[in-house]
């Protein structure tokens, strides 16, 4: 198929969505990046993004794969337009995505890896109602912990716009929570300040505001969109809010560390040997 930015009329939306997802699932299991999917699906058609990674997401659960949570991303005003969007998406979490506790993480699982620091809540309760708001949100939230997500592309070079990213799971990784948690008595998401190292280099600095100006506000529209696709956030359920800064890129041997204040330091440290 040719390259196109149009949306594919209805009687070619399930070849496209099949083109789209083998392509990814290629990426995937060769560690071989691929071109971006949107010379199939469009770079506005979401919704057909979104039924894409439905798609894959239906057959790692029928390989077994177990969801524990979703992931917030485009939370970042700059990283919006420079995809020429003006809203964040989200992705899926998988119980073999949790790499914490490891004491290391080989390199060999991930394509092109960046990392993120982020603010981590985990849900008490679900988030069902017909009039979700901040006070539902912040109610249903059982504690927070600091958290790195390692983010990774299987499109070749990060080259993407909103359909791709959507596909291909919101540009979906490995993630690591801290273990410090505090209830959001504690603490206010909004007022958390983020100092991330690659080594001992400072990669990234950032605060609670630059996650859709407060990382609850986020939250609410993850909530509320979980909920419109039919898939609404569960107690027990892990949610990555979204980036407190920029990103930076993986080491390949290396680690990275964020201190994300009051939440307390989150650590993950790459290694080039074979460790799946």
């Amino acid at each position: 198929m040719t390259t196109s930015q149009t949306t594919p009329d209805r009687a070619d939306r399930k070849a496209v969505m099949s083109a789209a997802a083998e392509r990814l699932t290629s990426a995937m299991r060769t560690a071989v990046p691929c071109a971006p999917v949107r010379d199939l699906l469009g770079e506005s058609d979401i919704d057909l993004a979104y039924a894409v990674q439905q798609q894959l997401t239906d057959r790692r659960v029928a390989n077994g794969g177990r969801i524990v949570g979703r992931k917030i991303g485009l939370t970042s005003p700059a990283v919006q337009q420079q995809l020429g969007v003006d809203r964040p998406d989200f992705g899926v979490l998988f119980d073999d995505m949790d790499v914490t506790g490891r004491d290391e993480v080989s390199s060999a699982l991930l394509i092109q890896p960046k990392v993120e620091a982020e603010i981590a809540f985990v849900l008490g309760t679900d988030l069902t109602a017909d009039d979700l708001d901040l006070e539902n949100v912040r109610a249903a939230v059982d504690y927070a912990v600091a958290a790195l997500e390692i983010v990774d592309s299987r499109i070749d070079g990060w080259d993407i716009k909103i359909t791709d990213t959507v596909a291909d799971n919101a540009s979906s990784g490995l993630y690591v929570l801290g273990s410090n948690p505090l209830t959001l008595n504690d603490f206010d998401p909004i007022e958390v300040t983020m100092r991330m190292y690659v080594g001992e280099e400072l990669v990234s600095v950032g605060n609670g505001a630059a996650c859709l100006g407060d990382p609850l506000t986020a939250l609410l529209w993850l909530a509320r969109t979980s909920r419109e696709f039919g898939e609404p956030l569960r107690a027990g359920q892990v949610v990555l809010s979204g980036a407190l800064g920029p990103m930076a890129s993986a080491p390949r041997d290396g680690t990275v560390r964020a201190e994300i204040s009051p939440l307390g330091t989150v650590t993950v440290a790459f290694t080039q040997k074979d460790k799946r």
